[in-house]
């Protein structure tokens, strides 16, 4: 049976780096039950650091986890996490009221948010149609994410303080056990004092298998797709553009542009696939705001944002199971939260408290705590 301090199940975004903060304060074990560590919803992400999506939260999530990115610890990478995008919030006639009200509300967090013309919006990305566009909002700061470096930096990190990474290994029972967790796999066994169950869509069930109440876990499903752009030099300099009801997105990716229709359609966990249906929407919705056309699909994919019902996540040890701690329920927001989820996953854990920053900021535990969620019924 091998021994550890924490054990983290799950190795994509949130497991990597909360298992890297954790290796800082003892032995880690981090389980994969996939091939590949970040197969599913980190392998498949937009890639974008925005400071104004999702709730109150998330936002603050968000803005702590900036420094982070633009700054990381010393090793951690060799490459640029973050590079300059911007984000173009965009509303036809119909939508204008909408977009002014946002605009307000998003600008209490982010006080670089502003207006732009429909001309200089326009500017910012040619092909927006002349007779669609009635108003437009910039977020000059919002970055593009490289996705693969900030995981591999994370698992790199989390290897040279001494953890250990078990990919293939499918956790099958969890057993509480005098002062910790007996945890088995199908050929391996484990015991460790604390285990952190980062299995993302599959943090019900993981949660199950311990005997814990669920936290109300929806996986839904995010499609996303790659067509040809325009053969123009701007083309890498468009901002992310989405639709301020988040109807549709798209943005520049390599020489192509990656568009959704930003669904989110309840599912089962599982190895998700893209929906035709879905695509077609999209590329609908977005030749009528621009003029752009898609006439080839080059690539097509879909991945899992995993919400409970407030899309708040959930940190934090479980009301009823000592040494069980959540790191569940990040959404879509799982890639430019991770910095700061995974600190106030250590934190939360060590020191029974918030990191400084985040509470500073007015969050408290209890909006993260899965006892605002797990019910006894």
């Amino acid at each position: 049976m091998k021994t550890c301090d924490f054990l983290v199940i799950g190795a994509g975004i949130a497991g990597a780096s909360a298992a890297y903060e954790l290796a800082a304060h003892g032995r880690v074990i981090l389980l994969e039950r996939e091939r590949l560590a970040g197969y599913h919803s980190t392998g498949r992400s937009a890639a974008v650091f925005t400071e104004n999506y999702g709730n109150t939260i998330i936002r603050r999530l968000t803005v702590a986890s900036r420094p982070f990115f633009e700054h990381p610890p010393d090793g951690l990478t060799e490459t640029p996490l973050v590079s300059p995008r911007g984000m173009l919030w965009i509303a036809s006639e119909a939508q204008r009221e909408f977009l002014a009200a946002a605009r307000v509300e998003a600008q209490r967090l982010v006080p670089s948010i502003h207006a732009v013309g429909c001309a200089e919006a326009r500017k910012l990305c040619s092909v927006l149609r002349e007779d669609y566009l009635a108003a437009a909002v910039l977020e000059p700061e919002a970055m593009d994410l490289d996705v693969h470096a900030i995981h591999q930096g994370f698992l790199k990190g989390f290897a040279r303080r001494g953890g250990e990474l078990l990919t293939n290994t499918a956790v099958t029972r969890l057993r509480r056990s005098g002062d910790g967790w007996e945890v088995e796999s199908s050929d391996e066994r484990f015991f460790s004092g604390i285990v952190v169950n980062a299995a993302g869509a599959w943090c019900d069930e993981v949660g199950r298998l311990a005997g814990a109440y669920p936290v109300g876990l929806t996986p839904k499903r995010r499609t996303a797709f790659l067509f040809d752009g325009p053969i123009t030099a701007t083309l890498s300099l468009w901002p992310v553009v989405i639709d301020v009801e988040e109807r549709f997105y798209f943005k520049p990716e390599s020489a192509r542009i990656l568009a959704s229709p930003a669904d989110e359609t309840p599912v089962p966990p599982c190895d998700v696939y893209p929906e035709e249906y879905d695509i077609a929407v999209a590329v609908d919705r977005i030749e009528k705001a621009t003029t752009l056309s898609v006439a080839h699909i080059r690539r097509k994919w879909a991945g899992l944002r995993s919400f409970v019902p407030d899309k708040a996540p959930v940190v934090g040890m479980d009301i009823t199971l000592p040494g069980f701690f959540w790191l569940a329920g990040q959404g879509g927001y799982g890639i430019m939260t991770a910095p700061a989820l995974a600190r106030t996953t250590a934190t939360l854990i060590i020191d029974r408290c918030l990191p400084k920053d985040l509470a500073s900021s007015g969050l408290t535990p209890a909006e993260l705590s899965p006892a605002r969620l797990q019910t006894q019924s």
